[in-house]
């Protein structure tokens, strides 16, 4: 009994659609464990920058009270060495 044409390519385009399932389970692992280590390093850096007393709401405004911390700093240092 020969098999024909239309029943092989139905069983190419089921082994295709076979192979997309598993590469989408294994990209969505790979998604998952991403987002698992994305997750534990946000939530250490949030824990990191309460130890300094900053929360993420108040991040921004706490840079560029440290940048203008930094840029005081360099013109007082800049203005002694000018003696």
């Amino acid at each position: 009994m020969a098999v024909n044409a239309p029943s092989i390519d139905i069983t190419n385009r089921l082994n295709n659609l076979k192979a997309q399932i598993e590469r989408g389970k294994m990209e969505k692992a790979r998604a998952e464990a991403n987002l698992e280590s994305y997750t534990r390093q946000r939530d250490e850096i949030i824990a990191q920058l309460a130890e300094l007393g900053v929360t993420p709401e108040n991040l921004d405004a706490e840079i560029a009270r440290l940048d203008q911390e930094i840029t005081e700093n360099l013109a007082r240092a800049e203005e002694l060495l000018r003696g």
